[in-house]
């Protein structure tokens, strides 16, 4: 997990790049070239041509939007970021009176990003508290302590870290979320498929992230299906490429539903409905 934080960088480094498209951007960070060193673009460098670059930016963009419409259609005013690294959401977007935002991340990861954006004055836009974990044993009794209400519906997000899990802890997690979610609760979450996982046209960047040591281990090609079997509904599935996720650098084709075997990237609202 502590290798997984490099993956921070990479993230910050695809967004500040994405802000530095000008008017073509789909988003802006104006924190995120500041947040991505030192290995963020070499990161990014080594990575060039499998897609990483515009799938970050579809994401970021896809979840930016997620936020904003479940808090302005639900009564959810608490937000966790599950290993919420180098993002700087809480000091860039919108948000609703009252509400309040838990960081979770590694005491270490989440020290040196307080380091850099008070170097770039950077205030936030809503209550924000840290919460400093060891993210590989039990931390919401710590997400407790730390102010954070299970009797209240809750907004969890979980960016760009499913995939470095395995299989069961990353079912484990999503368990573990909603034992603390009260009803109201609602996902944000992005998945590969099974498919990338084992695809040919993955295989160099698969090996690149198993030589980095955050290699790919959990895939879903029916996300659907994966997320109700533990308590989750989900309510917007996409990919990156439809019409409402398009970006003019994605170089892939989004293949029908019903074909099996593509390589595909999921991008998730879901609901809280427990089972």
């Amino acid at each position: 997990m502590e290798a997984v934080s490099y993956t921070a960088q990479w993230t910050a480094a695809a967004r500040a790049l994405e802000t530095e498209r000008g008017d073509q951007a789909i988003f802006k960070d104006r924190f995120a070239r500041a947040l991505a060193a030192p290995r963020g673009f070499e990161l990014l460098e080594k990575n060039r041509g499998s897609g990483l670059i515009p799938f970050i930016a579809i994401r970021t963009r896809y979840l930016d939007e997620s936020i904003q419409q479940i808090l302005a259609d639900n009564d959810i005013r608490q937000i966790v970021f599950v290993a919420a690294g180098m993002d700087t959401r809480p000091f860039r977007l919108e948000w609703p009176d009252g509400a309040t935002v838990y960081e979770v991340d590694f005491p270490g990861l989440l020290e040196e990003k307080r380091r850099r954006l008070a170097g770039l004055r950077a205030q936030p836009l809503v209550d924000r508290t840290e919460v400093a974990v060891d993210l590989r044993r039990e931390w919401l009794p710590e997400l407790a302590q730390a102010g954070f209400d299970p009797g209240r519906p809750t907004l969890w997000i979980v960016e760009g870290l499913l995939f470095f899990l395995t299989p069961e802890q990353a079912t484990d997690l999503l368990r573990a979320l909603g034992s603390a979610s009260a009803p109201g609760s609602w996902l944000g979450v992005d998945f590969v498929s099974q498919a990338l996982l084992r695809s040919p046209f993955s295989r160099e960047f698969r090996r690149n992230l198993e030589e980095d040591g955050t290699p790919w281990l959990f895939g879903t090609d029916e996300p659907e299906e994966y997320l109700a079997s533990i308590g989750w509904k989900a309510r917007d599935v996409r990919e990156p490429g439809e019409p409402s996720t398009a970006h003019e650098d994605w170089p892939f084709q989004v293949q029908p539903r019903d074909r099996k075997g593509p390589s595909r990237s999921w991008l998730v609202r879901a609901e809280f409905v427990g089972g």
